[in-house]
């Protein structure tokens, strides 16, 4: 997608939230190619990014606050400051990604691949890290109160102890 159709695709969404769904449009970016697009700062709160190819984009400190990112690919992306509370990201790919001080507070990323993602001082308070690959991630200075890491994989995990991850309600594999 070029960057000239993003950019009326957002002013339209942008509408769309400031009417409060009334004006414009919500921003359906399923499937859409929009790798290594730049989304710095963009609004795309309740957008569908559904399985949309967000390889090496820049979305530091997007808002994509209960965006569905289901399926999406976001390997290498930067969301460094992003707002993602209550995104839908279940099984996204997230390989490499930048999540730096991300706010992921209920977000579903069941099933997600977070292997080698930096999730330091990302706030993951009530996230759905079910069945998650977190292989090699960084998680220092992370908020995990009340995360489900039912069945994750945290091997080789970086910044938090076992008896952190104990203190949730499951115990995750590989710790």
């Amino acid at each position: 997608m070029k960057q000239s159709e993003l950019d009326v695709m957002l002013e339209k969404h942008k509408l769309w939230l400031d009417s409060n769904y009334t004006k414009g449009e919500r921003a359906n970016l399923y499937k859409a190619n929009l790798s290594e697009a730049n989304l710095y700062k963009a609004n795309l709160s309740e957008a569908n990014l559904t399985e949309a190819d967000l390889r090496g984009a820049d979305l530091t400190e997007a808002n994509l606050s209960e965006a569905n990112l289901s399926g999406a690919d976001l390997s290498e992306a930067n969301l460094s400051g992003a707002d993602l509370r209550g995104a839908h990201l279940s099984e996204a790919n997230l390989r490499g990604a930048n999540l730096y001080k991300a706010n992921l507070t209920e977000a579903n990323l069941s099933r997600a691949d977070l292997v080698r993602a930096n999730l330091s001082e990302a706030n993951l308070t009530e996230a759905d890290l079910t069945r998650a690959y977190l292989i090699r991630a960084n998680l220092r200075e992370a908020d995990l109160y009340k995360a489900d890491l039912t069945g994750a994989d945290l091997y080789n995990t970086q910044g938090k102890t076992i008896t952190t991850f104990q203190q949730n309600k499951d115990f995750a594999y590989h710790c």
